[in-house]
C-alpha cells in the first residue's frame, strides 16, 4: 500500500504517521491487488480529524473521523473503512448474482419561467478519469464516497456517458447519452 499523508492545521509527527501507516496498512489484506491509501490530519478547536481515503482497483473508499485524539480518530476511520470494504464486497456479490437493477426512464419536464435568468456562478471546476463500469458498481462506488450522482461509462451500453443519481423516494435513476437516437 502507498501511503500520502497531508495535514490541515496540524503537523503530524513521525510517530502518528507510522501509527497511521501500520492500522490502515492492515486494511490492504482485503484487497486483491495494491492500493493507494491518502490520510488527512486536521486540527480545529480540540478536535482532531483523520480523514482517509483508499483508492484500489477503480474504486473509492473515503471516511473521516473526529475525536478529541488524533489517534482515536484513526482508529474510528480504520474501523469505519473496513465496515465500508466488507458492505461493498457483499453488495456488489448479492448485486451480481441477482442481477437487480431496474432503470426508470421517465422524462422529467421543467416548467419554463419568464423571470430573470439569474447568475450562475461556477464554484469549482474537477478533472478525472471516467472509468467503464456497470450500474451496479458505479451505484456503490457513489454510496461509498456519499455522493448524490456519480458519473462513468456504462459497460452495458456501448460505454455510453452515464450518470446515476440518489432518488428522493429512496430509489435511483440513471441518465445515459442517446447515441445519436
Amino acid at each position: 500500500m502507498t501511503f500520502t499523508f497531508t495535514g490541515r492545521k496540524f503537523e503530524a509527527s513521525d510517530e502518528l504517521k507510522a501509527y497511521a501507516e501500520k492500522k490502515v496498512g492492515k486494511i490492504d489484506r482485503l484487497f486483491r491487488t495494491d492500493s493507494d491509501a491518502s490520510v488527512t490530519f486536521s486540527a480545529e478547536r480540540g478536535r482532531y480529524t483523520a480523514e482517509v481515503t483508499i483508492r484500489n482497483n477503480g474504486m473509492f473508499y473515503r471516511v473521516a473521523e473526529t475525536t478529541s485524539d488524533m489517534y482515536a480518530s484513526i482508529d474510528s476511520a480504520c474501523a469505519a473503512l473496513i465496515r465500508q470494504v466488507r458492505k461493498n464486497k457483499t453488495r456488489l456479490e448479492k448485486r451480481l448474482r441477482e442481477g437487480a437493477f431496474e432503470r426508470s426512464s421517465s422524462p422529467e419536464v421543467m416548467p419554463e419561467d419568464d423571470e430573470e435568468t439569474p447568475e450562475y456562478k461556477l464554484i469549482r471546476t474537477k478533472r478525472f478519469a471516467i472509468k467503464p463500469m456497470s450500474p451496479e458498481e458505479a451505484i456503490l462506488q457513489m454510496d461509498l464516497l456519499g455522493h448524490s450522482f456519480f458519473a462513468f461509462r456504462n459497460q452495458e451500453e456501448d460505454e455510453a456517458f452515464s450518470v446515476v443519481y440518489k432518488r428522493n423516494d429512496g430509489g435511483y435513476g440513471m441518465i445515459s447519452d442517446a447515441h445519436g437516437e
